[in-house]
């Protein structure tokens, strides 16, 4: 069913006003979560965090955004997306205000927790109201301009955080998020009139939704608690609701996922699994370093931001030259070469030590970030091109569902090693030989699990040729 309101009926007042909220959300989650890993060493201490709890801070976002992403999404297509954005910045705005009042860390993880639904109600909407709004002919320059202010928010979020975190505190990170909220909620409620609903009438898998959440929860909850007997019961409960979730699935008329686009289109299914490898392997690097650098070489929260800046700006200078070779080349090609590149750069800082010079970090950092610039664009590119018109908002949401699981499945591994290595231990200078074996070991797993993904990215098949 196509939308109810189409780019016709809009002004370009109204479009210019519309790509300016979609694009101040879209700088906005990322510039959060990069800002805030630089100031978790500080909260730590303000707040007398374990490394474990102190995982949490970044992770119970991921897990609730995971989690929610795929049923809001559908929600958003049955009543209206833009009704859904605006929910979603309200919901992330206020938790972001009450992140800023955090009298102690259970306070402060159960806000995260929140403002990860309104961030998912926030990008499973942006993406899908632009390719509404805007015709075919410029729907590409547009999502360009969306996709830059992702990098944007990756690439000054540490520098801008460490500053903030050095100088007025790690809480003024959030209330700069807020202000950027409240924006974004003024922009969507008194200047943006159209509403878009891409399946009117149909019904909402209640039942499926349940599911479906309570499976991606036990499963990504249960994993950060390994190696203990209540996280296999975890896993094993969350496969098990993941397979009546399935058989659901193929009996409803209106499910919440077709699963047949992942049994019937090779390239959907390896696309979304390299996907998933690709942010396992890659999201706790950015954690992992922030703590180095600052609980280990002493650097300040500042000096930490431009270290770890690195990554995005090569990230930002690369991804539309990767995604123009994408269209030129086969998307499974560049996409394996970023692959690979990535596991170049993550197998050095497995071998980082107490002497390790920053250069030697930042050129690691360098190569992740071309890395990851080759991966990202061009398997967008192969996910999207794979799908008819009617699948681009699932197909959009799905992506977007691994590339949250995959860093929440990274937090887990680093939580994970934590347990083992560090305990239930605060992280201080008498504990940095364990941070250190820890961040090594984790390093080496980061490694392994990128390395296969290479392959899942080179078995997804042609795109070009299938076109």
């Amino acid at each position: 069913m196509p939308d109810h309101i189409t780019s016709k009926t809009i002004d370009k007042k109204q479009l210019y006003i519309l790509l300016l909220a979609t694009t101040t959300s879209a700088f906005l989650t990322p510039f959060m979560g990069s800002a805030v890993i630089v100031a978790l060493p500080i909260i730590a201490k303000e707040l007398s965090m374990t490394a474990l709890a102190l995982s949490w801070v970044a992770g119970a976002f991921l897990l609730t955004a995971a989690v929610t992403l795929l049923p809001l999404g559908r929600l958003a297509d049955i009543y209206g997306r833009k009704r859904i954005f605006l929910y979603g910045a309200v919901i992330f705005t206020v938790a972001s205000l009450l992140c800023v009042w955090s009298p102690e860390q259970n306070f402060l993880i159960v806000m995260r927790a929140i403002q990860g639904i309104g961030g998912a109600m926030i990008f499973s909407t942006g993406t899908a109201m632009l390719v509404s709004a805007y015709p075919a002919g410029d729907r590409g320059k547009i999502l360009g301009i969306n996709i830059a202010a992702v990098y944007i928010g990756l690439t000054i979020g540490p520098f801008v955080g460490g500053l903030l975190t050095e100088h007025l505190g790690w809480r003024y990170i959030f209330v700069f998020t807020a202000i950027l909220g409240t924006i974004v909620i003024g922009l969507t409620a008194g200047m943006v009139t159209e509403e878009w609903v891409g399946a009117k009438g149909e019904r909402f898998d209640i039942a499926g939704s349940l599911l479906y959440a309570v499976a991606l929860f036990a499963i990504m909850y249960g994993f950060s608690l390994l190696p203990s007997r209540r996280a296999v019961l975890l896993i094993a409960s969350g496969f098990i609701c993941f397979i009546f979730f399935v058989f659901r699935q193929f009996k409803i008329p209106f499910p919440l996922l077709n699963i047949r686009l992942f049994l019937d289109n090779k390239v959907f299914a390896f696309s979304n699994l390299a996907a998933l490898i690709n942010y396992c392997a890659t999201f706790a690097v950015t954690f992992l370093l922030s703590l180095y650098l600052q609980q280990i070489k002493m650097l300040t929260p500042s000096q930490t931001g431009v270290v770890l800046i690195a990554e995005p700006v090569v990230q930002a200078l690369f991804s539309p030259l990767a995604g123009r070779l994408s269209d030129r080349y086969e998307p499974r090609i560049i996409s394996s070469i970023g692959m690979g590149l990535n596991v170049v750069g993550l197998i050095p800082l497995i071998f980082i030590h107490n002497d390790t010079s920053i250069s030697y970090i930042m050129i690691c950092l360098i190569i992740l970030g071309i890395g990851f610039a080759l991966f990202s664009s061009p398997n967008v590119n192969a996910t999207m091109s794979s799908v008819e018109n009617k699948y681009y908002g699932i197909a959009s949401a799905m992506l977007g569902t691994m590339r949250l699981i995959g860093q929440m499945f990274s937090m887990g591994i680093t939580m994970l090693i934590f347990a083992v290595i560090i305990g239930n231990h605060t992280i201080s200078e008498t504990n940095s030989p364990l941070l250190l074996q820890s961040t090594q070991i984790i390093f080496i797993i980061l490694a392994v699990i990128c390395a296969g993904g290479v392959f899942a990215s080179l078995a997804r098949g042609k795109v070009h040729h299938n076109s």
